[in-house]
């Protein structure tokens, strides 16, 4: 096995060969340069590069062009020549070949479905997808805090729905334990809910979520034995909702980071991660995002993870994170104004110098396909920059059609694994069953409540004296010393005198009585 993959090199103009080192390839890395001037081709050559040694890889498909890896360029190509002519140039011996892939997609149109659960997202990345004030992200903390000590399973939006419901329900008596739940928010919360949903974001909750494992892995079977799986999201569509995909994709990376076991200083990645239009992640994130993105980077190498930022500026990506980039593959940037000028400045800063050019000229006068690069050598230590020719790939340039597409989707080893979507006992119908206990028993003390009033009003009717009984009101009576007398008749009498007959004379009988007194 190589100790590298091969990037290309130069002729008489140009630097030596340019190699990235495996033992290195997981300390990250940057492509960068304007539109049209070849960052995808640099992307299918390391992906082709890191399948072919073993390592497993994820990308996002962003125009849709990536999906040729999954087949063997042809001599039919139309840049066949012009390809076979920078290999000679390079020194490269181009062999065509396909790689094994497999596809994603969010909607599950183009690729197996892809989803995770809500509590897997967790509150931070769902309130920058949502783009959540303070006070609401505070509200959603809580929503998540409830469902955690309830036990309320939060794995679709109509969990997270019905949780923010019953919260804005009892937002009083929440409020007393963990400060103002204002049901403003709650509301608000759940118009931002209708929109994620409106965009599609529904299908990417949901069970079953993906396992890892399934990403993490090589190919067992022929012509592929051996190879890394290249995992490719069709984001084309997604890329509608930039929120959407710079979430998913930082959820995935914050997902590798949380469960992969350290692994030290392995001598190739355990997988590499390329994120597409990195920009979209930064682009008005919260400072507790591109925190949590920075120490992500930072600790992720060590768990044999390398991610690799795509972008048209090195300047999309903060300070922070640049730094630990370390291998760079810079194609043309444009100088057309003042604020481009000091961007092409600051990008060729970040290069070790290379005294027989100029790194910022380079970086502007360097055509399709070619870059300027720099890759980790020895210990670690950024190489000097060079002028360097890419290769060409071997699989296709370009997509492959519908149909191709559908039959590797059947034959793929991920095929109906995630296409039914399950939908188990959750938040929801936790929820509605309580609500629907809460009735029964609300309705079953309503029926006693009446009945007791029934029965009241029954006795309270068959009685002369409402509210008191014979013996009770005479025994009151009793205590006065003018009616001693009476009483110990009328209870006397009463004692003896059994059924209706004896109650009408002793009524008669003491009436006649107290009326002469």
């Amino acid at each position: 096995m190589s100790d590298g993959i091969f990037m290309g090199g130069g002729g008489d103009d140009y630097g030596d060969a340019q190699e990235l080192l495996l033992q290195y390839a997981n300390r990250h890395g940057l492509i960068a340069g304007a539109t049209g001037t070849g960052k995808t081709v640099t992307l299918q050559i390391l992906a082709e590069g890191f399948s072919a040694i073993g390592v497993p890889v994820f990308l996002s498909d962003v125009k849709g062009d990536l999906s040729g890896l999954a087949k063997s360029g042809s001599a039919d190509f139309k840049l066949h020549d012009p390809f076979m002519e920078r290999a000679a140039t390079i020194g490269l011996d181009l062999q065509y070949s396909a790689f094994p892939v497999t596809f994603w997609d969010l909607f599950g149109e183009q690729g197996h479905p892809i989803r995770t659960t809500v509590a897997e997202m967790g509150p931070l990345l769902l309130s920058n997808l949502m783009g959540l004030s303070g006070a609401q992200e505070g509200v959603l903390n809580v929503a998540f805090r409830v469902a955690d000590e309830d036990g309320l399973p939060l794995l679709d939006l109509e969990d997270l729905q019905a949780l923010l419901v019953w919260v804005g329900q009892n937002a009083k008596d929440l409020s007393l334990r963990y400060g103002n739940v204002a049901t403003s928010s709650v509301g608000a919360i759940q118009r931002q809910l209708l929109v994620l949903e409106n965009q599609g974001g529904a299908g990417m909750f949901g069970e079953p979520a993906l396992d890892l494992n399934d990403i993490i892995a090589t190919e067992k079977d022929a012509p592929h034995t051996g190879q890394g799986r290249i995992n490719i999201l069709a984001s084309d569509k997604l890329m509608a909702s930039p929120k959407l995909y710079a979430t998913f994709l930082l959820w995935l990376l914050s997902e590798l980071f949380e469960e992969l076991p350290e692994v030290g200083n392995p001598d190739k990645p355990k997988l590499v991660f390329f994120f597409d239009e990195a920009h979209l992640l930064f682009d008005d994130a919260p400072k507790a995002l591109i925190d949590k993105v920075e120490q992500v980077a930072r600790l992720i190498r060590s768990k044999g993870v390398g991610v690799y930022f795509i972008t048209q500026n090195p300047s999309d990506v903060p300070e922070d994170v640049l730094g630990q980039l370390g291998n760079r593959v810079q194609h043309a940037l444009r100088a057309f104004t003042a604020n481009d000028q000091k961007a092409l400045k600051l990008a060729a800063a970040t290069y070790r110098p290379n005294l027989k050019f100029d790194t910022a000229q380079a970086i502007r006068e360097v055509g399709t396909g070619e870059a300027v690069t720099s890759m980790l050598i020895d210990k670690g230590v950024p190489g000097i920059v060079e002028r360097t020719f890419i290769r060409p790939p071997s699989s296709q340039l370009g997509p492959i059609t519908n149909a191709e597409r559908a039959t590797l989707m059947a034959a793929s080893p991920m095929a109906g694994k995630y296409d039914a979507r399950l939908d188990r006992e959750s938040a929801a119908e936790m929820l509605a069953k309580r609500a629907g206990a809460a009735a029964q028993a609300a309705e079953k003390v309503e029926v006693e409540e009446k009945q007791l009033d029934a029965e009241k009003r029954e006795h309270r009717q068959g009685r002369r004296y409402t509210g008191r009984d014979v013996e009770r009101s005479t025994s009151r009576r009793s205590t006065r010393s003018d009616d001693s007398w009476g009483g110990a008749i009328a209870t006397v009498v009463a004692k003896e005198l059994k059924g209706t007959t004896g109650r009408r004379i002793v009524r008669g009988i003491l009436g006649g009585l107290f009326r002469g007194r």
